[in-house]
């Protein structure tokens, strides 16, 4: 796929919160934190990565055997709708709904979707939240 002209997806409000179709991914993540010569060689295993001065962040999966220890679990849902990386409003509506519940959200957009990190805990709570979005 090359680099297209415009983002492709949808703009209007209504149409996005009408059509979120959240999912939850089956397995948990973990937010990491690692010097930029390790992230080089985690890269394969990372779902996402971002480079700040003091190192790079990777999210990455919970293996059944590191599920344990004391870093926070977090479940990924993906907002299914296809939607424009120009979109105005949606990611504020989204979070607004978790944020009423008290769920805390981590946001990443990709090219086609956006996807909401939540608590592994309440990712029940956080899709019961998001399928009461209104348009």
């Amino acid at each position: 796929m090359g680099i297209a002209g415009s983002a492709p997806g949808l703009t209007d409000l209504r149409a996005l919160l009408a059509a979120l179709d959240p999912a939850v991914d089956p397995v948990p993540k973990r937010f990491i934190h690692v010097s930029h010569d390790r992230a080089r060689e985690r890269m394969a295993e990372a779902l996402m990565m971002f480079r700040e001065d003091e190192g790079t962040t990777l999210i990455v999966d919970v293996t059944e055997d590191d599920r344990s220890g004391d870093r926070m679990l977090w479940a990924c849902i993906t907002l299914r709708v296809q939607s424009s990386l120009t979109a105005v409003g949606m990611m504020a509506a989204v979070s607004a709904a978790l944020a009423k519940r008290g769920i805390p959200c981590n946001p990443v957009s990709a090219f086609l979707h956006d996807h909401i990190f939540v608590p592994w805990d309440r990712r029940d709570e956080a899709l019961d939240a998001l399928s009461h979005l209104t348009p």
